[in-house]
């Protein structure tokens, strides 16, 4: 029970930044994706590993870095490096539910990092990255942002989007779409 609390707490921080993508560390604290370094994706164009010697706080969550002046970039423009959706799979906003996230499945969309649940969720995203983009944002800002993420997430696994697809329909569409040529 406790556990399950920790990690309410950890998605669910006091700041205007969230619900995040965040679980708590040995320390107990709100830690963004696993500790992955939000700003590698920018200055490295690859995910990186962050380490617990170069921490921010920011809105109450916890980022790790690779190195101190990835940790000053942050510290100078947080709002740059921050994910889309709190961190959470874009896949997953399509059908307005905050859940999972992989620091090594991600993105760049017009200078913002989207990071996925996994390659096939990625790529369920990117069949129609234009549409898809879209119902993240009208989920994120119209139902998620903002709100608690176990009952967002609750609510729309009871009351689901329309359009809502299950892993094996979404596996299915992806598939399809690597034999019409339209995903690599």
């Amino acid at each position: 029970a406790l556990a399950g609390c920790a990690g309410m707490s950890a998605q669910n921080p006091s700041g205007s930044y969230r619900p995040v993508n965040a679980t708590p560390d040995a320390q107990g604290t709100a830690l963004m994706l696993k500790g992955f370094d939000v700003v590698a994706y920018h200055t490295e164009g690859k995910e990186a590993v962050g380490l617990p010697e170069f921490r921010s706080v920011f809105e109450g969550t916890t980022f790790q870095f690779k190195s101190a002046q990835h940790k000053a970039l942050f510290d100078a423009s947080p709002q740059k490096y921050l994910p889309a959706y709190g961190g959470y799979c874009a896949n997953g906003l399509v059908y307005g539910i905050p859940w999972g996230g992989d620091g090594d499945a991600w993105k760049m969309i017009d200078g913002k990092v989207y990071i996925f649940g996994g390659a096939g969720s990625r790529d369920g995203f990117l069949i129609d990255e234009k549409a898809n983009l879209a119902l993240a944002e009208k989920y994120w800002n119209d139902e998620v942002k903002g709100s608690n993420s176990f009952w967002q997430r609750s609510k729309r696994m009871v009351f689901r989007v329309p359009h809502y697809k299950s892993g094996s329909e979404l596996a299915a569409l992806v598939e399809q779409a690597r034999k019409d040529g339209k995903l690599k």
